[in-house]
This record gives structure tokens, C-alpha cells and sequence, in this order.
């Protein structure tokens, strides 16, 4: 039952969404509204992947997690959106809901920041919803911290809190 983890590839994109999908469901369907959660469905969660990969793929990095094989999970990293040139953004850390509490995380996350510091960035940052204990636990368990500032999003008709964390690099 060996983890890799590799650079994901346009082939990978579809199934990447798929996983967006089930990882959103799993994790926020106790704080969301199911009808918050059925749209977009996973066949356009993938559409928006192939869509967002296509324009930042050179300077962003979508890592694949796979377990046998099978993907597991991904993360995915990039530039501040605050526009800090030393500091890069977790955009995104999402698991097959069968992988949570298996390690998976933690790699992609030790990947995504080894990454980080490769490419020169000195800190990091990541929005998480504010609802999503579990989230937020695990992350700071993996030393981030909140930074004490807030912003809404929408996701379907709800509009959810979000927390920035930062940590070193």
C-alpha cells in the first residue's frame, strides 16, 4: 500500500475534479446544505481544473497523490493572491474521504511546502473555511497559524467564512 506523489498531467485533470467534488462533500456536508454541495457536479469540477491548469500550469504546480495507483488525493500551489513575492498559497489540499487520517495529507503538504521553498518563497499562506474544524486542526497541527484575517465566499447560494493561515517555509 505504497503513496507517490508526482506532477500531475493533462490526463490527470478529469479525475482531479472528480475527487474536488467527493473531498468538498465529505468534508463540508456538515456545515453545507446538500444543495450548496451538488453543484458543480464532478464533471464540471473537472471541466474548471482543465480550464484552470490550462492557464496556470506554468506557474502553479498540481501535485498528484496516488495509493496503488488509485488517486488518493492533491495539492495545489502557487503565488500569493495578495501578490507577495515571497510568499506562495496553498491553494488547495484535497483527499479521496477514504484517505483522511492516513497520511496522505500530511505528505501532500510536506511536498507542497518543500516546494515552496524551492522555488524562493519564505512563507506560506492558505484560506480555510471556517467551519471546516477538521481543517483547521490538521493544519495547525502542521504549524500554521491564523493570521486574524477573514474574507466570504460563495459556495452554491451560501456564503462561507474563510480564515488565512500562514506558516514558514
Amino acid at each position: 500500500m505504497t503513496v507517490t506523489l508526482r506532477i500531475a498531467t493533462a490526463g490527470d485533470l478529469m479525475a482531479v475534479g472528480r475527487l474536488h467534488q467527493r473531498s468538498r462533500v465529505a468534508a463540508y456536508s456538515s456545515f453545507l446544505p446538500p444543495d450548496a454541495l451538488a453543484d458543480p457536479t464532478p464533471e464540471a469540477m473537472g471541466r474548471y481544473w482543465s480550464e484552470r491548469w490550462s492557464w496556470e500550469r506554468d506557474t502553479h504546480t498540481l501535485t498528484v497523490a496516488e495509493r496503488d495507483g488509485a488517486l488518493a488525493g492533491f495539492s495545489y500551489v502557487g503565488p500569493d493572491d495578495a501578490g507577495d513575492p515571497a510568499t506562495g498559497l496553498l491553494y488547495a489540499l484535497h483527499l479521496e474521504p477514504a484517505e483522511r487520517g492516513r497520511g496522505v495529507g500530511r505528505e501532500l503538504m510536506i511536498h507542497a511546502l518543500d516546494g515552496m521553498r524551492e522555488r524562493g518563497w519564505r512563507r506560506a499562506v492558505l484560506w480555510v473555511l471556517r467551519e471546516n474544524a477538521p481543517a483547521r486542526r490538521f493544519y495547525e497541527r502542521g504549524g500554521w497559524t491564523p493570521t486574524g484575517v477573514e474574507r466570504d465566499d460563495m459556495i452554491g447560494t451560501v456564503r462561507t467564512p474563510q480564515l488565512r493561515y500562514t506558516r514558514q517555509v
